[in-house]
């Protein structure tokens, strides 16, 4: 779905796995009305590998905000999102890339996939790209260079799903660690007392995208 108004600053955003554009609305809200040309994409997260996500629909947003002749572009993301978007700059040329802000990213996998992925019910929700989330040091995410490109990245530290979390080390947001949303080469980190599953829609973290994307840098005064 295309979200436009007269800008230069273009914003691509992902949702993460299992969602949908929809779950990204209350943040596109926000960012249109900071007068950012925002690219809201819809995607079968649940249908393919994270390489041939990556390949179809980071490419699709960068070449939307090309074709806008927008001055800077940035990328904003929900879990599984994030992936997405480091393995599409592991090969391609990050130059056109402004600005990156990831929220809750498995960067180095889950222990919930540790647990889930030989499961079926766990391979019919999250599909291929839920195989690759594993934290072992031989998995897909775990392979992944360090990041190529300005990114801060918010992690969560409240849960609602007490049955997750008891795979996984506090602190965490219900689907990942706050120690494995990290990567190398994040140019700026904050945790915030969010879920993984709503922290899109929060007001203190959509603060904290927007200062991101302005500064290049997450506003540390306020994070209480």
């Amino acid at each position: 779905m295309c979200l436009t108004t007269q800008a230069t600053e273009c914003v691509i955003t992902l949702h993460g796995m299992g969602r949908t554009s929809s779950s990204m609305k209350t943040l596109v809200k926000n960012l249109q009305k900071e007068n950012y040309l925002v690219y809201n994409i819809d995607y079968p997260s649940r249908k393919q590998t994270i390489q041939e996500l990556s390949e179809t629909v980071v490419k699709q947003g960068m070449d939307y905000c090309a074709q806008q002749q927008a001055e800077h572009i940035y990328i904003i993301t929900h879990s599984l999102g994030g992936l997405l978007v480091r393995y599409y700059f592991s090969i391609h040329s990050p130059e056109k890339l402004t600005r990156v802000v990831m929220l809750g990213p498995p960067n180095k996998g889950s222990q919930v996939a540790d647990n889930l992925q030989s499961w079926d019910f766990f391979k019919s929700i999250n599909g291929p790209a839920g195989q690759q989330l594993s934290t072992s040091a031989e998995s897909f995410v775990n392979q992944l260079p360090a990041a190529n490109f300005d990114v801060g990245i918010i992690a969560g530290t409240k849960t609602f799903n007490p049955f997750l979390s008891l795979m996984l080390p506090n602190p965490d947001d219900g689907k990942v660690t706050l120690e494995n949303t990290k990567v190398d080469g994040m140019k700026d980190f904050i945790a915030l007392p969010v879920t993984h599953t709503f922290m899109m829609k929060n007001k203190k973290v959509i603060k904290q995208v927007i200062h991101f994307l302005q500064n290049g840098q997450f506003d540390h005064e306020v994070n209480s």
